[in-house]
């Protein structure tokens, strides 16, 4: 652990590997030379994935490579430090939705490490700007239930020129259920009455996600 130690007080936290981040967050002391072992080993029990280590609870977390209950928890206080940071981050400037890229930039920080589906609204101006973002519903692993009267009456209030809808796959996989295109059909077609375009509708899945505008089934 020293030499972590001089290399991040030196050089700073970025020029860390993901097992020396690790080891910090699980060593028992600043002296515990052990702590990189036990990083390289939680490493390779998830295939030397940071994403897949810090996705599974705290429960299964504490038995990999024995590091015991308050260990695990740094590990998911940690993963949950930086989804905050970055939520903050997103939220703390004017933000613009031009391609899916721009929301999965926005929304994936708050909806890629949910373990139940959420589906929110964005609501842009004619500049592209978010007027503002709405959480429309929230459900369970597999569906949630959306009302498309909330949806457009938001988008009403707000004189919204265009929607885009958000919503996340926990299961890890983006492509569309027969449920996600039947709402983003009635979507479209509710926001056409009012002169309003559903932009795009962007599934987001861990590291993956899927926009109905990229697969031309919104025009």
């Amino acid at each position: 652990m020293r030499n972590i130690t001089d290399k991040l007080l030196s050089r700073g936290v970025e020029v860390l590997t993901d097992a020396e981040l690790l080891a910090v967050v699980v060593a028992e002391s600043t002296s515990d030379e052990r702590a990189v072992a036990t990083a390289q080993e939680l490493l390779r029990l998830n295939g030397g994935s940071l994403v897949a280590l810090l996705d599974g609870d705290v429960a299964r977390l504490r038995m990999s490579a024995g590091i015991g209950l308050r260990r695990a928890m740094l590990l998911k206080v940690s993963q949950e430090l930086g989804r905050r940071v970055a939520v903050a981050r997103a939220a703390a400037v004017e933000q613009y939705i031009s391609s899916d890229t721009d929301v999965v930039r926005l929304m994936e920080p708050m909806l890629g490490c949910l373990k139940h589906e959420e589906c929110w609204a964005l609501y842009l101006a004619s500049s592209g700007k978010v007027l503002e973002r709405v959480r429309i519903s929230q459900g369970g692993v597999q569906a949630t239930v959306v009302d498309c009267k909330l949806i457009l009456k938001r988008a009403l209030e707000l004189l919204a020129v265009e929607v885009v809808l958000v919503h996340n796959h926990p299961s890890g996989k983006a492509s569309p259920s027969p449920q996600d295109r039947e709402l983003t059909q009635r979507v479209d077609e509710g926001c056409r009455l009012f002169e309003i375009r559903l932009l795009d509708h962007v599934i987001i899945a861990h590291g993956d996600h899927y926009s109905f505008r990229a697969h031309n089934l919104l025009k």
